[in-house]
This record gives structure tokens, sequence and C-alpha cells, in this order.
């Protein structure tokens, strides 16, 4: 019995999830609705409300799942030379490519900047780490030169997701190292 109830609550959740995304698509959460998730998910409101307490706090769960998930995909990897860091952004985008959709409609103008941020700390930890360790950059310096460089990248992924995902994630990944270690330089 216990089960079937799980999986009636998985099934209730994902259903409440992708119906969320897909109106995300098309509009911003500030003017999504509960009754909207629900009609398009053909669940009641009670039930929603039984698992969320607002459309908002869905979205929170969707990150919070997405950006964990991100984090338990990247810690399998120990990446701690600069060399490795081509191997990790690939591996990231990799990740990206396996949650297209999701990640696309999460970065998207109609969702805020809470879920791009969450990005940028898990990137940060990961990719910039041994770069700026490697290249014995001091601390406020590797603050405002990670920013910039994630932030750059992270548009850098926006626009090829946007771009239907036209280049392979190990091409993107030497576009993006190229950029972060050599600058316009390595443009040819």
């Amino acid at each position: 019995m216990t089960s079937k109830l799980d999986r009636r609550k998985k099934y209730t959740r994902m259903v409440l999830k992708d119906s969320l995304i897909k109106l995300l698509s098309e509009k911003q959460i500030s003017t999504i609705t509960v009754k909207e998730i629900c009609e398009l998910a053909d669940i009641n409101r009670s039930t929603f409300y039984s698992h969320y307490s607002d459309h908002f706090d869905l979205l929170n769960q969707i990150e919070e799942e997405i950006i964990e998930d991100m984090n338990q995909y990247l810690s399998q990897y120990n990446f701690k030379k600069e060399e490795e860091s081509l191997q990790m952004t690939e591996k990231l985008l990799e990740y990206i490519v396996s949650k297209r959709d999701i990640c696309q409609t999460l970065l998207n103008e109609n969702v805020d900047t809470t879920f791009q941020k969450r990005v940028m700390d898990v990137s940060q930890r990961f990719l910039m780490q041994s770069w700026v360790t490697n290249n014995n950059l001091d601390e406020d310096m590797s603050e405002y030169l990670s920013t910039f460089i994630i932030s750059g990248s992270i548009h850098v992924i926006k626009s090829w997701l946007s771009h239907g995902l036209d280049k392979s994630p190990k091409q993107m990944a030497e576009i993006i190292n190229n950029l972060t270690n050599k600058g316009l330089s390595s443009i040819k």
C-alpha cells in the first residue's frame, strides 16, 4: 500500500513540475497561478497544496532538485589540474544537455535570476576553484574574475541552448575554456 502511495505522490509531483515548466516557457512566474498549473496537470488544487505552499515553492523545489542533481553529478569527478578544467566544463555541459528543456526554461527571462545565481555558485565551486589556485590569484581578484568568467559562460550556455545546441558539449567546452584561459586572443 505504501509503495502505491509513493508512486502516486511521485507522479503527482512530476506532473505538477512538468506543468509549471511548460507554463514558464510561455510566461513569467509572477503571472502564473496555481489554478493554471492544476488545470494543466489535471490535478485539483487541494492536492497541489498538500505538496506545495504555492507556485513559488514548486519552482524552488524544481530548482533545488536540479542544483542537488548537478552537485552530485559533478562530485563524481575530481578535476584539480588546470588541463582537466576542459573535461569538467564538458561534463557540466553534458549535464545541461541531459536536462535541456528544464535548464533552458529555468535560465530564460520568465524565471527570476535565483536559479542562475545558484548555477553560478555550483560552477564557482567546481570549475573556478582549481583555475584560481593554479593562477595564483589573490582572494579579491579571484572573486571578481570568477564572477566575470562564470557570468559570461552562463550567457554563452544560454545562447547555445537558444541555438538548439548547434555545437557538441566538447566544442562548447573548448570555446568556454579558450575564452577563459586565453581571452579574445583565442578567437581565430
